[in-house]
């Protein structure tokens, strides 16, 4: 979600500008995010009836923000010039997230959240690039999102195949040690968790269609936007580090 992952090209050569559409759409899931850390901090932290924050609504939106966060984040590392630097930046800021929420222990910790996916998507993509070996094209994406689809329960021991469930080894989850990857351990507990499988898959959905986006977009879809979302969306990464501590303090003073 950084500032930096919207700066990209159009296709026309020496045209610079923003792509102000991914700006505005980046901004607009940020403003849906604090709505929603919001809700949960009335509810879960502040013991406040909230009669509709519960599922199937609570999962529908969780997903209508990560699953567009994770894609554009993607489509936006299909443009870097240097992904290891990206995935190192955002692997510091998860790691701060990780000692920050342990430290002040308001909350369940954030272990492996979707700052840390971030991370550790990028730096997959990185690999795959300089092996030659990454995905590109609608077919790709078509495929990468029909995994994501099917490994969506892998984090609960299943895979979901249409009118089948198909259960995982339980040894998978017995260890701590892959709760990153997407099998968590008997005591692995986090406020916040989005493994590498599913939630990379739709990263490289996104990474896929970059290419294509970059080339194809037309103009007038380039420019959409809206001033304010689009000054959130270059900050994004900002703001998901400070909405929380805010939004802890204002409901503190009320």
């Amino acid at each position: 979600m950084s500032n930096q992952d919207a700066t990209v090209s159009n296709a026309q050569p020496g045209n610079g500008s923003r792509i102000r559409v991914f700006d505005a759409l980046r901004g607009l899931c940020v403003l849906s995010m604090i709505a929603f850390h919001f809700c949960y901090d009335l509810v879960y932290l502040r013991g406040v009836e909230v009669t509709w924050f519960y599922p199937p609504f609570v999962d529908i939106w969780r997903a209508s923000i990560s699953w567009v966060f994770l894609a554009l984040a993607g489509v936006m590392c299909s443009f870097s010039r240097n992904n290891l630097k990206r995935a190192a930046k955002y692997g510091l800021v998860a790691f701060a997230v990780w000692a920050v929420t342990t430290i002040a222990a308001v909350d369940d910790s954030i272990s492996f959240g979707i700052i840390f996916c971030m991370a550790a998507s990028t730096l997959v993509y990185a690999l795959l690039q300089k092996l030659n070996a990454a995905p590109k094209g609608f077919f790709a994406a078509f495929v990468l999102f029909a995994a994501f689809l099917l490994t969506m329960g892998l984090p609960n021991g299943h895979l979901s195949l249409p009118g089948y469930t198909l259960e995982i080894p339980k040894t998978l989850y017995s260890t701590e040690w892959l709760s990153w990857l997407g099998f968590p351990g008997p005591k692995f507990v986090s406020g916040d968790y989005y493994p590498l499988l599913p939630y990379g898959l739709m990263y490289l959905v996104g990474a896929s269609l970059g290419p294509w986006l970059k080339q194809n977009l037309p103009s007038r879809v380039r420019s959409l936007g809206f001033a304010p979302l689009e000054f959130i969306g270059r900050h994004a990464l900002e703001v998901y580090i400070a909405h929380q501590p805010l939004l802890l303090l204002v409901l503190g003073l009320v």
